[in-house]
């Protein structure tokens, strides 16, 4: 524009030299170098079980790893660690929980008096809470976060893709027909805040048959390599029913399991 006074933040035009930038300052104390935002259309469909697995697979590669638990109102992350001590702070920040293995973590239920009381905020409370893990959090040197964000479209997706330096998105799905409208949503939300998707992961691919090692589609025929190309998608994970894996996380023991399905994904996502 031949009258443009290039001072964007006070600019009711929104035009393609807008140049505002809704990104939140790290931690005076922090150098985080890459992070990851953990998607997906609609819930329940172990989103937070492929953020443990990818932190779990990037510890063991021997990088410095973190996570931000993001689904403020449900938060599981301690739960499938094993950590039910609380965060502490001091005049620098809060200092993130820290897993058997060395995975830093915040998360709210390591902030609240009891891990059952519920977290009855609106929107603009829980992503102001979720800025502040980014903000007022001492990570330290981290080489990958991985945030695990609540499913949707919602406050808190748009308040992390705004407020941090997403490096890129993993979609988590599932093989019903439905989802796959779903994952679309998703993916056009990463699309239009210019984040490329990293990834999809298809949970519940399978089953495989402990006697006789047939597979077995429960949810129906995977679509995911469909959905995937369509979007120019190349890196697809299928993971099995797993009973173990499920039970690992009850009992506070994801560090403990192996998952080849997502630590062959992690070796790609983790060069991208």
């Amino acid at each position: 524009m031949s009258d443009c006074s290039h001072d964007c933040a006070n600019c009711a035009s929104k035009c393609e030299n807008d140049k505002t930038s809704f990104l939140e300052p790290q931690n005076a104390m922090s150098n985080v170098k890459n992070v990851i935002a953990v998607v997906s259309g609609k819930g329940g469909v172990g989103k937070s079980l492929v953020t443990s697995l990818l932190a779990v697979a990037s510890r063991r590669k021997g990088f410095e790893t973190a996570i931000i638990d993001a689904d403020i109102t449900g938060p599981s992350m301690p739960q499938s660690f094993g950590i039910h001590s609380k965060a502490e702070g001091s005049d620098v920040g809060l200092f993130p929980a820290v897993t058997k293995t060395g995975i830093k973590m915040m998360s709210l239920n390591l902030l609240i008096e009891n891990e059952t009381d519920p977290v009855i905020w609106r929107g603009p409370v829980i992503a102001g809470a979720v800025k502040q893990f980014w903000t007022d959090v001492v990570w330290n040197d981290v080489d990958y976060l991985f945030v695990d964000l609540p499913p949707g479209t919602g406050d808190v997706p748009l308040t992390v893709f705004q407020s941090l330096p997403v490096k890129g998105v993993i979609v988590v799905t599932s093989p019903q027909e439905l989802v796959s409208m779903i994952v679309d949503k998703a993916v056009k939300m990463a699309e239009l805040m210019h984040i490329p998707v990293l990834g999809i992961v298809e949970n519940f691919s399978y089953f495989t048959c402990p006697d006789c090692g047939k597979q077995h589609f429960l949810y129906g025929e995977s679509h995911i390599e469909e959905i995937a190309a369509a979007h120019g998608i190349k890196n697809v994970a299928k993971l099995p029913i797993n009973p173990k894996l499920a039970a690992a996380c009850d009992k506070g023991m994801i560090e403990l399991n192996e998952c080849p399905e997502m630590d062959a994904f992690a070796d790609v996502i983790l060069k991208s």
